[in-house]
């Protein structure tokens, strides 16, 4: 692969509740229309946090000026949203599914809890529109079982048939429990367009609770081959694994074995190409403190090291010492740098987005690479 060029897309303010522009998502509409969602707030994790949009006709070049068309209040409740992502399901019908955090139960506290390793109240939320995302509907909260705690959404909605939608969902902790966490990610299935999801399969999960799996992507083939990559982390040994690519032939009804890429340590969105190749882009956070990619043949071939590009390395490094789950998890809001998300686009490129800045900025920025 090659790197084409770089640049900022969305300039962080610091000093005001559009100072952080992080977690971008982006979708590329016929015939190369980019809209892109990405979470701005005074912070990291903040209650001002909420969801601008924005749109690009030259390949993300340039964008329109930022709109904020989501309300950040459901169910009567005040809250935040977290991250926003797209899913074209018709020629012009489009959903944007989020991650809405309650900022009304425990007021003033972060997401998560360093002394229990839970978190905030949250829920997800479906809106539609029917004109390619220029006016939306009410938000649709989307009602999942009780033992899944307060739900991570970790990847945009696939579209797996007619009316046939599934949704990556991580399980959390309550605010106040102090039981032993026993993490896993399931995909809820609808057969209704999203009205209801039913249909309930385990894609990551240690029955013994040692393994977390943390933010699944997930990629979808042309011949509707599914694959995910996890962010694996060692709750006993208080480490980062490498990311972990699990396979579906049959609609995610059923999944093959971990598989080690070899490649340390949190995946981003990865993306498929038209002649099947994929691109995936990660974030080495206590390595080479970077941001890379690389390519494969197919959603099921080696990530070759030989493809590999650096997008992304930190000026400075961490800070070090071990520290608790709970710790780590609270400290996430630390980084100024992280979570990619590459988008094919019609010429054969690949653009890819991700956040990065200093600890009282962080912008939006651009990567595009020619496979």
């Amino acid at each position: 692969m090659k790197l084409l060029d770089q640049w900022c897309a969305v300039q962080g303010v610091p000093g005001t509740d559009r100072a952080m522009s992080t977690f971008p998502a982006v979708i590329c509409l016929p015939p190369g229309e980019l809209l892109l969602a990405y979470r701005i707030g005074s912070t990291k994790d903040s209650d001002d946090e909420a969801i601008e949009v924005c749109r690009s006709l030259d390949g993300g070049r340039t964008w329109t000026p930022p709109e904020r068309p989501f309300a950040s209040v459901l169910d009567g409740v005040r809250g935040s949203l977290k991250v926003l992502y797209w899913t074209r399901v018709a020629p012009d019908r489009l959903l944007a599914c989020t991650m809405w955090v309650d900022r009304e139960a425990w007021p003033g506290q972060p997401l998560f809890n360093a002394a229990t390793e839970g978190c905030l109240p949250m829920a997800i939320a479906i809106a539609s529109s029917a004109d390619g995302g220029r006016s939306w509907g009410p938000w649709d909260r989307v009602t999942l079982p009780r033992e899944v705690g307060p739900p991570s959404l970790t990847a945009p909605l696939l579209v797996l048939g007619p009316g046939h939608l599934a949704m990556s969902i991580e399980s959390n902790k309550d605010w106040q429990d102090a039981s032993p966490w026993m993490q896993r990610v399931v995909h809820f299935h609808s057969r209704d367009g999203g009205r209801t999801w039913p249909e309930c399969v385990v894609t990551g999960e240690d029955p013994s609770g040692r393994v977390f799996n943390w933010d699944q992507r997930v990629a979808q083939a042309a011949d509707g081959c599914l694959a995910t990559f996890t962010w694996t982390y060692d709750s006993q040994d208080k480490v980062y694994r490498n990311i972990h690519r699990r396979v579906s032939g049959d609609q995610g009804r059923t999944w093959s074995p971990p598989e080690d890429l070899g490649i340390t340590d949190q995946a981003g969105h990865p993306a498929v190409l038209a002649d099947g190749s994929v691109v995936l882009p990660w974030v080495d956070r206590f390595g080479d403190r970077s941001i890379k990619v690389r390519r494969a043949a197919s959603l099921t071939a080696p990530f070759a090291a030989a493809s590999e590009l650096s997008l992304y390395e930190l000026p400075t490094p961490p800070a070090s010492g071990r520290q608790s789950t709970g710790e780590l998890l609270a400290d996430m809001g630390v980084w100024t740098f992280g979570l990619p998300f590459a988008c094919a686009l019609p010429d054969g490129n690949v653009l890819v987005l991700f956040y990065a800045g200093e600890a009282g900025q962080l912008d939006i920025r651009a990567a595009l690479l020619r496979p």
